[in-house]
């Protein structure tokens, strides 16, 4: 039987779509989060969220505030729906950090943000900021640390959902000639240094990127 190896534990109903196929699965979680003790300012009406963690961080810190009022700006479908979920709302929701701070330079020139990141953040979003004049406050609100494992076994297909995923996965395994799949280009180009056999998603969702690799994987039986 082909088996899969998912660099995070999937929900569920994600495992199910891939069980199935008739593929196996292993997975495990390659990334710890932690998450920090700091103050969260609740003045801003403009939040920014790259990602689902940096949203789980404000929500610990926003627990009997109303805060349907701010107004949010964020990467990623997941993102999105964790913060309409909590009642906030989104005003642009895009693919991709650099995307969305070209929309709020165009938009949004003379507001002031607070933009919540964990450590290892990527620059493209505080620098087309930074280089346009838009006024915003960064907080580190969370850590990703690498928590690697080595497998004594070989896969046939590697799942990727971000570059630290893969710096994780390499610290203890090699990626040569591996085929993988990824959730967008971010994580591709991080790939690119290992292997040339990368799939990305049609969309940077996990389910997407489970689908990928079941057509792949079944059509090349």
């Amino acid at each position: 039987m082909k088996t899969v190896l998912s660099t995070k534990i999937l929900s569920p109903s994600q495992k199910e779509l891939f069980l199935n196929s008739g593929l196996g699965l292993v997975e495990y979680n390659a990334l710890d989060i932690e998450f920090l003790d700091v103050s969260i300012p609740l003045h801003h009406e403009n939040y920014i969220f790259t990602s689902k963690n940096s949203v789980k961080a404000f929500l610990r810190h926003s627990k009997n505030s109303k805060i349907s009022d701010f107004k949010s700006f964020c990467v990623g479908e997941k993102t999105k729906a964790i913060l309409e979920q909590n009642g906030l709302n989104v005003i642009k929701n895009v693919e991709n950090a650099s995307d969305l701070a070209d929309f709020i330079v165009k938009n949004h020139k003379n507001e002031e943000f607070l933009f919540l990141c964990g450590n290892m953040r990527r620059e493209e979003l505080p620098e087309i900021l930074s280089k346009n004049n838009i006024r915003y406050t960064e907080i580190e609100a969370y850590k990703t640390h690498l928590a690697p494992r080595t497998f004594n076994r070989s896969f046939d297909g590697l799942l990727f959902f971000s570059p630290s995923g893969i710096k994780s996965y390499t610290k203890g395994n090699s990626l040569s000639k591996k085929l993988v799949f990824c959730i967008g280009n971010t994580t591709a180009s991080e790939a690119k240094k290992y292997t040339d056999q990368i799939i990305i998603a049609n969309k940077p969702t996990v389910e997407n990127v489970l689908v990928q690799a079941i057509k792949h994987l079944k059509k090349h039986d």
